[in-house]
């Protein structure tokens, strides 16, 4: 089972001041900066992915990329931009979420060949158009004319994009993408792609699906699924059900979750083998938005929210070193949560009390918990919260290692 990490330019400085939270004066961005695979070891996941929305924009505006990064990546190759090494594969999509509100994809298959091949990409992904509805297997319910005019997009685009493929003699893998509304629908697209030729498959739009609906859309796909073809679960991340998955064909999929848990979930941010903890909150007064309209607002003094935060991570620091008490440490941050967090938010310090109490990075094996201590369980700003994204890769990636796909 392979796990890729969907690009998004996330990345950290290796010179980054904790202390005085700012950069090098001499850093250039992207350039100097060290990607997860740089990061820790082992390398956290088996390749990347690249959505070509990412990297050139879409509908929605600009990519993740500058013009001078789109051009690098042009110019050095994708193997060669990331600096990944040879054990680490790529694969190339379009970035279907990008251009979910139009009426087809904003692409056609020359320009997805054109980023593919340029790129050099090892695998890239048919152009497809998600399908966001479900029906199940046994319900008499009828799909929007607007899914089946989708499916049938997705299909004549990836024949279009094998055919094309196949005429230039393109150096990477193509990748059939499958879409579907349920079990039937699926297993119609699949049968479809293996009869054009793709013998490796990804199924999009399954993202709000539950783990039993996925299972029971492989199940229909194994009464029509060729025994050697491959499947990739697109967006898809269920540690708990990969198992079961691998037994009906799934041999990849990719996720941002576990990095994004990190700073996106309320609770959830800092993952163990056994469960997860709460991240501190210590918001920078000079750049968290909601803290410095609080300040402008004049509901919140300036000076007293700079001193509460110097407070807070002067105890956390001394706490780490074992220099004052967990009640020392709880005391700074309820007088900092007292001024920044909104009246109708629950107060966090249950939760921190249980990731002081339990400090998961001091025993955590990987390198940037070893390297930067208790700051890494401080949400605040990119550098700490992606760390702590990195952090959670490891550990998904020792979970997916502990499963036994026989």
């Amino acid at each position: 089972m392979k796990f890729y990490f969907p690009d998004s330019q996330d990345l950290v400085s290796p010179t980054y001041d904790f202390v005085n939270d700012e950069y090098s004066p001499y850093r250039v961005r992207q350039r100097d900066d060290v990607y997860a695979h740089q990061a820790v070891t082992p390398i956290p996941y088996d390749g990347i992915l690249v959505s070509k929305a990412v990297v050139d924009g879409s509908m929605k505006g600009a990519g993740k990329y500058s013009a001078p990064q789109r051009e690098r990546l042009y110019r050095l190759g994708v193997r060669n931009f990331f600096r990944l090494p040879d054990t680490c594969s790529t694969i190339g999509d379009c970035g279907a979420f990008n251009y979910i509100d139009e009426e087809r994809p904003p692409y056609d298959v020359d320009e997805v060949l054109d980023f593919y091949g340029r790129c050099g990409f090892d695998a890239g992904i048919s152009i497809d158009h998600i399908i966001f509805g479900y029906i199940p297997q046994e319900s008499d319910t009828e799909p929007e004319a607007a899914w089946v005019e989708r499916q049938q997009i997705s299909l004549e685009l990836a024949e279009n994009f094998l055919a094309t493929a196949k005429k230039h003699g393109a150096s990477f893998e193509p990748v059939g993408a499958a879409q579907g509304w349920g079990p039937d629908s699926y297993a119609h697209s699949v049968a479809q792609l293996q009869k054009m030729g793709y013998g490796r498959i990804a199924l999009g739009g399954m993202v709000p699906l539950k783990s039993h609906e996925i299972l029971a859309c492989l199940r229909a796909i194994d009464e029509v699924r060729n025994h050697d073809t491959e499947l990739h679960l697109l967006g898809i991340n269920r540690v708990d059900s990969m198992e079961e998955f691998a037994r009906h064909g799934v041999t990849s999929f990719d996720s941002t979750s576990a990095f994004r848990q990190a700073f996106m979930d309320d609770r959830n941010n800092y993952h163990t083998a056994t469960g997860a903890y709460t991240a501190i909150r210590v918001p920078q007064v000079d750049a968290n938005p909601a803290l410095k309209r609080l300040i402008l607002s004049g509901s919140v003094s300036q000076a007293q929210a700079i001193t509460a935060e110097r407070a807070c991570l002067r105890a956390l620091r001394e706490f780490d070193r074992g220099e004052n008490s967990l009640e020392e440490v709880l005391g700074a941050l309820a007088a900092y949560e007292s001024l920044v967090l909104d009246p109708k938010k629950k107060s966090y310090l249950a939760y921190y009390e249980r990731t002081l109490s339990g400090a998961p990075w001091r025993t955590c094996p990987c390198a940037l918990c070893k390297k930067h201590g208790i700051e890494i369980a401080i949400f605040r700003g990119t550098e700490r919260n992606k760390r702590r994204g990195f952090h959670n890769l490891t550990v998904l990636e020792a979970k997916m290692r502990s499963l036994t796909f026989g």
